[in-house]
């Protein structure tokens, strides 16, 4: 069962401890700043801002692909920046562009990516849970690079649903897909979510998609958390219509 935890914060179960984040890149290029926040165990959290913000930094980080300049990420318990293959055990990682083997067919790249996790029996039975995720009948059977920005998109989330990490971390899940797939995605990701207890972080630019999808939410503006709650309390704090408004109002705020 998902849901916020309203008890003791210091028994509760964090799926990520993100201290203290900077990102610094070339010629004074600010990625984050100072980012703190926590992802409980089994909650889906939502980081939303606008290009720039730190959003895919914060993501790529968190999925060990691109170090800090300081701070500290904690998956499970794990240092991801000193343990990194340890915590990359631990989770499976969407980019918003997800590269594919473009000459491989659909479902050798399932198998392809799948093997590199499971083995045997588990190999098989994961490939044909990844295969019915991502229902893409006969084209499974033509190359990649045949595919739509939107099919390669379901493809690859076939393959990070079906290994079932303990924390999926999601850039952008639902772009390139049109209104139908989308809402089938949203559907699979609260799926495994409430059933299995699988932890997500993801990112999108879609508000009301994150708004009807996450737990909680992390608003980023120019590398900085502005604010951070469920979304319901974040619209009664800021008397918000929706999850846009108040990220326009908590922005005007940090721009003073």
């Amino acid at each position: 069962m998902t849901g916020v935890n309203t008890g003791n914060s210091t028994m509760e179960t964090y799926a990520l401890q993100v201290r203290n984040l900077t990102k610094l890149y070339g010629r004074g290029s600010i990625g984050v700043r100072d980012l703190s926040f926590n992802v409980r165990s089994g909650e889906i959290y939502g980081l939303i801002g606008p290009n720039g913000s730190g959003k895919t930094t914060t993501l790529r980080i968190v999925a060990t692909l691109i170090k800090p300049s300081s701070g500290e990420v904690l998956v499970y318990g794990v240092n991801a920046v000193k343990e990194p293959l340890k915590a990359r055990q631990l989770i499976n990682y969407l980019p918003e562009e997800a590269g594919a083997y473009r000459d491989l067919t659909g479902l050798d790249f399932i198998r392809f990516m799948l093997s590199l996790r499971f083995k045997g029996k588990a190999l098989e039975e994961t490939v044909e849970e990844a295969v019915g995720i991502a229902d893409l009948g006969n084209s499974l059977r033509k190359p990649v690079r045949t595919y739509s920005k939107g099919m390669k998109r379901i493809l690859a989330l076939s393959v990070v649903l079906a290994s079932k990490p303990k924390l999926m971390i999601l850039d952008e899940p639902t772009t390139g897909l049109d209104v139908e797939r989308s809402i089938y995605v949203r559907d699979l990701v609260k799926k495994y979510n409430r059933e299995l207890g699988l932890t997500v972080l993801l990112s999108s630019h879609n508000m009301l998609e994150v708004e009807r999808l996450c737990d909680r939410v992390g608003m980023l503006y120019k590398g900085r958390l502005i604010a951070e709650g469920p979304v319901d309390e974040l619209k009664r704090q800021v008397a918000g219509r929706d999850l846009e408004d108040v990220f326009m109002k908590l922005k005007t705020v940090a721009e003073v």
